[in-house]
C-alpha cells in the first residue's frame, strides 16, 4: 500500500471520526430530550422544538471545545514530534480544512439552535396565554401559587412578557444574542476575500471569541430548559396528565416539581480555555523578550529583508513567526515564513508590500536615517509547518508561488550549509525546485543564492543534486523578443543564472512524470507553499502518478498557507 493511500485512508478516518462523534451527540441529545420521561410536560409547551433546540446545542459544545486548539500554536510545536502529531504531520493541511468544516459546522448548529429556542419563546408565550389547552395553561401556572410552594416549569410568568421581551431580559436570551451576532462577524469576516484584502478586520473581529466564549460559559446560567424531578409520592403522568384540575388533590398526583439543569458548556470548553489562556501567558513573555536587527534591506521590488536576532531563539527549516511591530498596532500579529537557515546566528524574513500593515512598516524603514535601528519589534515562534519534514526524503520537488518561496530559501540555504559541513545526516539526495512569479523583479532577491548553490554543486560534482526551474507567469511578447535575442548567453537575462528562465506555467504532467522516471524507486515528497488552486492540482498529480506498489514512486503531497 502506497504512502499517498495511507495519507487518504488517515484523512479520510479522521475526518469519519470528527463527522460520527457529531452525528452521535446530535442523535443521543435529541433522543434523550425527545423520549425523556423527565422533559414529558416540557414537551407538551414546546413539541418538537425542545429537541432540535437541545442536539445541536451538545454539537455545539464539542465543536467550540474543537476551535480553539488550532490556535494555540506553541502547543501544537511542543506535540509535533510526539507519535500522535509524527503521524498526523503531512495533514496539516487537511486539519486546516476540518477546522474551517468545524466554523461552519458550529455556525449551523448555532443556527439551528437560535431557530429552535426562538420558536421556544413563542411556544412559552402561547402556553401560558392559555392558546394550547387546559394542560399546557395548568403547567405553564405551576410556581405561582406561594402556598403550595411549586417549582415553575414556564419561564414566561406574565401576560405583558413578549417573545421579543424574553429574549432580551433573560441570561439566556441575551447571551444568546450576543454569542450569535459574534459568531456572525467572526465567519463572514473569515472568508478568503476578507483575509487576503483587509486583514485587520479579519483580525479584530477574530478576536471576538473572547466575547463568544465568555457568553456560552454563562448562557446556559439562566437554567431555561426544565425537567422535571422526581417527588414522594411520585407523580404518574401517564394518569395525571389527562386530570391538572386534581394535582395537589389526589394522592396519586401531587403537583409536579421542576428544576432547571446543570449547565454543562463551561465543562466542555474548560480545558482548551485554560490551555489558551498559558499560550497568552507565554506570548507575552517572548513579546517581552528583546529582539535586535542585524541588516535591514529593501529590495527593489518592495521586498523588506529584516535580518534579527533574539536570544535563545531556534528555528527549524521551514519554520514562521508572528511580528508585532508596536509602532503600528499593539495588537496586531502577522505570520511570516522565515528565509534563513538554522545554521545561521540570525533569523531573517521577507515581507512584502500588501496590505495597510506591510505598507506602513516598509515606509517606516525607508525613511530611517543612515544606520538607523528599525523600529521596535516582537516575535513570537518559531511554529512548525511541513516544509520541516524535507530532509525526511531522499527526494523533494519543493514548489513556491511568488513570496511563497520563502520556506524554501531556508531550506536550500541549509542544505548548502550542510554539505559545506558534510553533515553525515543529510538524508536528500536530490531535490527539483520550481519558483513561480509574475513579474522580473522578483526574481532578484532570490537569485543570488541559487547562483551560490549552483556553483557549489558544480565545484562538488554534483550539478543533478540540484534541479530548478523558474517560470515567469506574468509576461508579454517583449520580454520573449528580448530573451530571444541573448538566448545564446550563457546566463540568464533576467535572473544571470545557467538556467533560462521559462515563460508561462510549468507542465506539470510533464515534470512529474520526469520525476518518476529520474528516481523509480523513491518516495518523493512534493512541498508547496502557494494558492490553493495550484494546492488541488498538485495533489491529484501526486495522486496520478504514485504507484501502487510501495518499491515504485510514490509522491507525498504536503502544504503550508497563510
Amino acid at each position: 500500500m502506497s504512502n499517498w493511500i495511507i495519507n487518504q485512508g488517515l484523512s479520510a478516518f479522521i475526518l469519519v471520526v470528527w463527522m460520527g462523534i457529531n452525528i452521535f451527540l446530535f442523535v443521543y441529545y435529541y433522543l434523550f430530550y425527545d423520549l425523556g420521561p423527565q422533559f414529558e410536560y416540557t414537551r407538551e409547551l414546546l413539541g418538537s422544538a425542545l429537541p432540535w433546540a437541545r442536539a445541536p446545542a451538545a454539537v455545539l459544545n464539542f465543536n467550540c471545545m474543537l476551535i480553539l486548539l488550532p490556535v494555540c500554536r506553541n502547543l501544537l510545536s511542543l506535540l509535533r514530534g510526539s507519535f500522535i502529531v509524527t503521524i498526523l504531520r503531512s495533514h496539516i493541511s487537511f486539519i486546516d480544512t476540518m477546522s474551517d468544516f468545524d466554523h461552519m459546522k458550529s455556525f449551523f448548529d448555532a443556527a439551528v439552535h437560535t431557530v429552535a429556542h426562538l420558536l421556544n419563546a413563542d411556544w412559552y408565550t402561547n402556553s401560558f396565554q392559555g392558546r394550547y389547552g387546559p394542560l399546557a395553561s395548568k403547567l405553564s401556572m405551576l410556581g405561582d401559587s406561594r402556598e403550595l410552594n411549586t417549582t415553575y416549569l414556564n419561564p414566561i410568568r406574565s401576560n405583558s412578557t413578549t417573545p421579543t421581551i424574553f429574549v432580551f431580559t433573560t441570561i439566556a436570551g441575551l447571551t444568546g444574542v450576543v454569542i450569535t451576532l459574534a459568531l456572525i462577524l467572526i465567519i463572514t469576516s473569515s472568508m478568503e476575500v476578507i483575509r487576503r484584502s483587509y486583514f485587520e478586520v479579519f483580525w479584530y473581529t477574530h478576536h471576538l471569541f473572547i466575547i463568544f466564549f465568555a457568553g456560552l460559559v454563562f448562557h446556559g446560567a439562566g437554567r431555561i430548559v426544565r425537567s422535571q424531578q422526581v417527588t414522594n409520592p411520585p407523580h404518574n403522568n401517564s394518569f395525571c396528565k389527562d386530570q391538572p384540575e386534581n394535582w395537589g388533590k389526589i394522592p396519586e398526583c401531587p403537583v409536579p416539581q421542576f428544576a432547571g439543569g446543570f449547565p454543562q458548556t463551561w465543562m466542555w470548553v474548560i480545558g482548551p480555555m485554560i490551555i489558551y489562556l498559558c499560550e497568552r501567558l507565554l506570548r507575552f513573555i517572548r513579546y517581552m523578550q528583546p529582539v535586535s536587527y542585524r541588516k535591514i534591506v529593501i529590495r527593489p521590488s518592495k521586498v523588506l529583508e529584516l535580518q534579527l536576532v533574539k536570544p535563545g531563539f531556534k528555528m527549524e527549516v521551514g519554520q514562521y513567526v508572528f511580528l508585532n511591530c508596536p509602532a503600528i498596532s499593539q495588537l496586531e500579529w502577522h505570520p511570516f515564513t522565515m528565509t534563513s537557515a538554522p545554521e545561521e546566528d540570525f533569523f531573517s524574513v521577507h515581507i512584502r508590500s500588501v496590505g495597510d500593515w506591510t505598507e506602513k512598516l516598509i515606509k517606516m524603514v525607508e525613511n530611517l536615517p543612515e544606520g538607523g535601528q528599525g523600529p521596535k519589534m516582537a516575535v513570537d515562534g518559531p511554529f512548525g509547518t511541513a516544509s520541516e519534514d524535507v530532509f525526511d526524503y531522499e527526494v523533494s520537488m519543493l514548489v513556491g508561488a511568488g513570496i511563497g518561496v520563502t520556506p524554501f530559501a531556508s531550506i536550500l540555504k541549509s542544505i548548502w550549509y550542510k554539505f559545506k559541513d558534510s553533515d553525515p545526516k543529510l538524508r536528500t539526495k536530490r531535490i527539483y525546485f520550481y519558483w513561480l512569479c509574475r513579474e522580473t523583479y522578483a526574481f532578484e532577491w532570490f537569485a543570488d543564492l541559487l547562483q551560490v548553490l549552483e556553483k557549489d554543486m558544480e565545484e562538488r560534482g554534483m550539478r543533478d543534486f540540484l534541479t530548478y526551474k523558474l517560470y515567469l507567469t506574468g509576461w508579454d511578447q517583449s520580454h520573449v523578443n528580448h530573451a530571444m535575442v541573448h538566448f545564446d548567453k550563457d546566463t540568464d537575462i533576467i535572473t544571470g543564472l545557467k538556467q533560462k528562465t521559462h515563460y508561462g506555467r510549468p507542465n506539470w504532467d510533464r515534470e512529474f512524470e520526469q520525476v518518476r522516471q529520474e528516481n523509480p524507486s523513491s518516495v518523493v515528497g512534493t512541498f508547496l507553499c502557494g494558492p490553493q488552486a495550484l494546492a488541488k492540482d498538485l495533489e491529484k498529480k501526486c495522486v496520478r502518478y504514485s504507484d501502487v506498489d510501495p518499491r515504485k514512486t510514490t509522491f507525498y503531497f504536503n502544504k503550508e498557507n497563510f
